[in-house]
Parts: C-alpha cells; sequence; structure tokens
C-alpha cells in the first residue's frame, strides 16, 4: 500500500514544546516501525498515521480535530 502525503509532521498536545506527542515522516516507532504516511481523512476531519515494516503498511494512529493538533506540511511535496 503506497500512499502519499503532504503532512510530513503531526503535533498532538496543547503544549507544544513540553507535553506533545510528536510524530514524523521516518520515524522509527512501534516494533520497529517506520511512520510512512501521515493522511487528512476530509471525511471526518481527522489524521491518520501509517506504519510500514517489512513492505507491509498497516493504520496506527487515528487523531481527530478535536485534539489540539499541529500539522507541519512537506513544502517541496511534487517536485
Amino acid at each position: 500500500m503506497k500512499q502519499s502525503s503532504t503532512v510530513r509532521k503531526i503535533s498532538i498536545g496543547s503544549d507544544y514544546k513540553d507535553k506533545a506527542m510528536h510524530y514524523s515522516i521516518g520515524q522509527k516507532v512501534w516494533g520497529d516501525h517506520i511512520i510512512s504516511n501521515i493522511i487528512h481523512n476530509k471525511e471526518d476531519n481527522s489524521y491518520d498515521i501509517f506504519i510500514t515494516k517489512n513492505k507491509e503498511t498497516i493504520p496506527w494512529k487515528k487523531f481527530n480535530r478535536n485534539m489540539a493538533i499541529s500539522v507541519e506540511y512537506d513544502l517541496n511535496y511534487g517536485e
């Protein structure tokens, strides 16, 4: 499952510097998986994080827009 995303980093929490959780494309997470995509789901206005290991991509986390969310976009997307 190959997906593309313009989101490069998402931070969850109201205290960005000290208490927020930060997730970035390429970051190693649970069981040596790598964050492969962060997708904005327009249907329910949430963000889905997908992880990949051994060429298998699976959904990992979902954050709804009611949480304190900061999103950083990949400004080089499409180049």
